[in-house]
């Protein structure tokens, strides 16, 4: 399996991204090189699919996937595109603070912590569908890992479309998100320029 192996807070710093968006604490106190440089209209439009690609942790290929099925479904690609990544697992885990970070909660689904309406599932990139109940194995519970986990996301806001309860570990899907729900800093109709050309 691939895996991007990027440190962190040089990756974001390249994008000009704040690491908040990956759950990450730290801040880099360095100043980019290149900062006055004027950026072409595709450098541009690359830095944004970039964007998207480092905070979900999709790589290309399934990424172009994800853009192509966006395409043929009704609507708004661009949206349907950030809606899509939005309810992948691991971000779900994300959102609903069963992790402190992006990795983190692909590494807990990867390790078979996570039921889905009762059974168990280890696709970080399984799409949950609205009514499904996302919650962490009985017996991974009760699991220091997770304690610590809920104490430093307990303060974290889980979006409207996500039910919650911290304490048992399980949340619900309600509602698909609208993209005005989603807080990624992602231009999208910047990606669908790119990948229509």
């Amino acid at each position: 399996m691939a895996v991007n192996r990027v440190p962190v807070l040089k990756r974001c710093r390249s994008l000009g991204l704040d690491p908040v968006y990956l759950g990450v604490d730290k801040k880099s106190t360095r100043e980019l090189k290149r900062a006055n440089r004027k950026m072409s209209e595709y450098g541009l439009q690359l830095r944004e699919k970039q964007k998207a690609k480092f905070i979900y942790g999709v790589l290309e290929k399934p990424f172009r996937n994800y853009y192509k099925k966006a395409e043929r479904m009704s609507g708004m690609t661009g949206t349907n595109l950030m809606v899509m990544l939005e309810m992948r697992l691991d971000s779900v885990v994300f959102r609903l603070g069963f992790a402190r970070t992006r990795r983190e909660a692909r590494q807990i689904v990867d390790h078979k912590h996570v039921l889905v309406n009762g059974r168990q599932v280890n696709i970080p990139s399984y799409l949950v569908k609205v009514g499904d109940v996302i919650e962490i194995k009985e017996k991974c519970k009760s699991m220091q890992r997770y304690k610590d986990i809920v104490e430093v996301t307990g303060g974290r806001l889980v979006p409207e479309w996500l039910d919650c309860d911290l304490e048992a570990l399980r949340g619900t899907v309600k509602e698909t998100p609208a993209r005005e729900a989603i807080d990624v800093p992602v231009d999208e109709m910047l990606i669908v320029e790119l990948y229509s050309k």
